[in-house]
């Protein structure tokens, strides 16, 4: 029988936090002997507003939130895959190293009236995801951005069943699958939905 250990460590997209609970799951205990193989960056993130009520500072501080978080999780997962890892690239003979998942929304390609920091937010990481992908990807590290069009939620109910809400189970099961690519094929892009969700 297998037993699972979770380990909790709350922290918000600011770049101090982020660089903080990196170095907590480094050290700590539970974790001494394993390497980082998969890091996913999927944050809660809206903003609704028309846009002449929007200011400036609001605006930016949205997008610092949002895509500065995504900048910071992406450079300390990219040191750890390294340090675990090594940085021979694929062309040398070397493994794949890990893959990194940023889990977008429908914003990132198109937005409606009065989610101007929202989109801007959301096509900021999927740009971000490309740039690193074509950076990258060579390097042995696989880069997915994925467009998570519904609700996601962790029960398995009549919702899940009819194909009206995404479950987290096969969210996370997708995840393994892109996780488990080889570098012969990688999927950089991903659109997920609920079998009745409207596109």
């Amino acid at each position: 029988m297998t037993t699972l250990v979770l380990e909790a460590f709350p922290c918000d997209t600011s770049s101090a936090s982020l660089q903080k609970t990196f170095a907590a799951i480094r050290e700590h205990v539970s974790f001494k002997d394993l390497k980082l193989h998969m890091a996913v960056y999927s944050v809660k993130h809206s903003n609704k507003k028309p846009f002449l009520d929007e200011t400036h500072d609001d605006f930016t501080a949205s997008l610092d939130s949002y895509v500065g978080g995504a900048f910071s999780f992406a450079q300390e997962s990219l040191k750890r895959f390294f340090a675990d890892h090594g940085d021979a690239p694929l062309a040398d003979g070397a493994a794949k190293k890990g893959t990194i998942i940023f889990t977008g929304t429908l914003g990132a390609l198109r937005c409606s009236a009065e989610f101007a920091a929202y989109g801007a937010g959301r096509a900021g990481v999927r740009q971000l995801a490309q740039t690193l992908a074509r950076e990258m990807s060579a390097k042995g590290i696989h880069v997915v951005h994925t467009i998570a069009n519904g609700s996601i939620e962790d029960a398995d109910g009549e919702a899940q069943k009819t194909g009206k809400k995404m479950s987290a189970e096969a969210v996370g099961k997708t995840y393994l699958w892109l996780h488990e690519q080889e570098p012969c094929l990688w999927t950089h892009e991903l659109d997920m939905r609920p079998a009745q969700e409207k596109f």
